[in-house]
């Protein structure tokens, strides 16, 4: 009789050697910029996410489509947290698969998520090197802190191909690590015109004159009279419909600055009113100071763009701690994941969420990049509208791609996402009033990953047939289309650490729409409707109640402005989206609808 020890060995050898690997994910080779430092210790530990094959998800797209779709009889009935569930679990089939062959190989799953769509390995890297055909390494790059492991291929064994949709992390490599906004630090001379404009729009109304200019700061004051946003609350339950604001890497706005901003941009409510904060993760990273700084930026203008325009909508800021010790974009796929397990749990979610954030389409892998859209198909047809900042690239991507090889002389578009994901709504960023223009650094193009959905095939192909035939730019012409819609974020005004910044970018845009949102969501709830919920095919069946933005060029601040770039133009174009939002008209359509 064979010792146990010994048994278990020869089971795990006798599994490895037997198993066919078929590659699942893999790259010729690691992004510009990374370098190699040899195999990665083989007892070093790996924590692998699995992330297990759905049940149905065509069906979850088809009934989204149904329920969101204005004229359908199922017209915003939208889905419980449980319905949702029985479309994206894993069958009985694949679980079984999942589990037998980790046991056989001596591991034991955990499963991550509510819908018990996401598990665990925790394994050595020789392990992992064997069972899934990898050879994983440690890579360098001057913008990390400290080597990432990796592998440029990852297999699966035969008994799984079908039943694993990603694993993560694998084969994923990024240098970019924020979506915050282009942060212009103010000179002495322009603090002071800071402060002349502070003292100048102290109340709640704006006259038009105020507001005017390209290099005049947006406030809420004129947004609220470019957009029509009101200033009177409507009566609602406050668990009827909050606003979401996602913040990452254990980061929180600063209450003491968003009572300022109150202070002096909306004195006709209260200063002291404020946000719940809500922490999740377990891990707490130490940031660097620099990083530190961007990222409360980012979380101050989030919020003060939300309780300063959403009057009396509750606020939350979700504040999701770093995922691991690799701080960096291939933590933020986990920390994404994070945030959308947790709003699966929620038995009443909020309404609408915001994300100022986003990498390049590329930089999570397709595997993983395809799954965490699928993650928001879910959350959207609770009936929660989702909405990203298109990215403050133009058409090269997002902040921090000047390293990329033939940047602005290639005419390579880079895509951001989640903001190419065909379930959120994607917001670009405008300047100025008469007229209101797209501002250069607005993200916008085509999905190299996720075909052009139903709801903006006419508009999106009227735009294409516009162009010129000869036009130079590469994108896939049959991608979903993007951004959606736009909002001002060329330039305004926030509070960080007691003084007067403006600056700009999409950052300001997403959070801005999202409020529009909430109070639209706010007079529904009040008079016994539902929510407006997953917002595209609404948006593009309402096309006249949005300004049409005709005037822009999205090369990107990086790149020169003559670079190769889309232009705005009339209805539908991948700067502005179908344009800016008139509340009244869409609130007319919202109780139409």
């Amino acid at each position: 009789m064979l010792l146990p020890a010994l048994a278990n060995i020869l089971a795990l050898l006798s599994v490895v050697s037997c198993t066919r690997l078929a590659v699942h994910e893999s790259r010729r080779a690691a992004p510009a910029g990374f370098t190699s430092l040899g195999a990665a210790p083989d007892s070093h530990m790996l924590t692998l996410k699995f992330a297990l094959t759905p049940k149905n998800i065509p069906g979850l797209e088809q009934k989204l489509a149904s329920i969101s779709t204005p004229g359908s009889s199922e017209f915003r009935q939208w889905l419980s947290k449980d319905e949702v569930k029985a479309f994206v679990q894993p069958s009985n089939e694949t679980v079984s698969a999942f589990d037998v062959f980790a046991h056989s190989n001596g591991l034991a799953p955990t499963v991550l998520s509510p819908n018990g769509d996401w598990v665990s390995l925790t394994l050595t890297v020789a392990a992992a090197n064997k069972l899934f055909g990898a050879r994983f390494q440690e890579f360098e790059h001057a913008s990390l802190p400290q080597p990432i492991t990796r592998t440029l291929s990852i297999s699966l064994p035969a008994e799984l191909v079908g039943h694993v949709e990603a694993i993560h992390p694998s084969t994923s490599f990024s240098t970019s690590r924020f979506g915050a906004s282009r942060q212009i630090a103010p000179s002495a001379r322009q603090r002071n015109l800071e402060k002349r404009l502070t003292v100048k729009r102290t109340e709640s109304e704006a006259k038009e004159e105020d507001c005017d200019g390209l290099d005049i700061p947006m406030t809420p004051a004129c947004l609220q009279s470019l957009y029509g946003i009101p200033t009177t609350p409507a009566t609602q339950q406050p668990e009827a419909n909050s606003l979401m604001v996602t913040g990452y890497w254990s980061t929180s706005p600063n209450r003491t600055d968003l009572s300022t901003f109150l202070e002096g941009y909306r004195s006709d409510i209260p200063s002291n009113t404020t946000y719940e904060l809500i922490s999740i993760g377990k891990e707490v990273v130490e940031v660097p100071a620099k990083d530190a700084a961007t990222l409360v930026l980012e979380a101050d203008l989030d919020v003060q763009y939300t309780v300063g325009l959403v009057t009396d909508v509750p606020v939350q800021f979700l504040s999701v701690a770093a995922p691991s010790k690799e701080f960096d974009y291939d933590g933020f796929a986990t920390s994404l994941l994070e945030t959308n397990m947790y709003l699966d749990g929620l038995e009443n979610p909020p309404s609408v969420v915001t994300t100022s954030y986003g990498p390049t389409e590329t930089d999570f892998g397709e595997s993983m990049t395809r799954k965490i859209c699928n993650s928001y198909l879910a959350l959207s047809a609770r009936g929660i509208s989702l909405t990203f900042g298109s990215g403050d690239g133009g058409v090269y991507g997002g902040h921090d791609n000047s390293s990329i090889p033939g940047l602005c002389t290639n005419n390579d578009f880079l895509v951001v996402f989640p903001a190419s994901c065909p379930w959120v709504t994607a917001v670009g960023a405008t300047k100025g009033i008469h007229p209101e223009v797209t501002v250069n650094l607005t993200g916008g193009g085509f999905s190299n990953l996720f075909p052009r959905p139903w709801y903006q095939a006419d508009a999106a192909e009227s735009f294409l047939t516009g162009l010129p035939a000869d036009f130079p730019g590469h994108f896939n012409r049959s991608g979903r289309a993007y951004p959606d819609v736009a909002v001002q974020g060329g330039n305004l005004d926030f509070i960080y650490q007691g003084d007067t910044i403006h600056t700009g970018g999409t950052s300001f845009s997403s959070p801005i729409f999202a409020s529009v949102i909430a109070m639209i969501n706010s007079r529904l709830v009040a008079a016994g409707k539902p929510v407006l919920g997953f917002l595209n095919p609404w948006i593009y069946a309402n096309m006249d109640a949005f300004t049409d933005i005709t005037e822009g060029h999205n090369s990107g601040y990086e790149c020169p402005a003559e670079s190769v770039a889309f232009d705005a133009a009339k209805g539908w174009d991948p700067l502005s989206g179908v344009g800016s939002p008139v509340f009244d008209k869409l609130l007319a359509a919202a109780f139409r609808d």
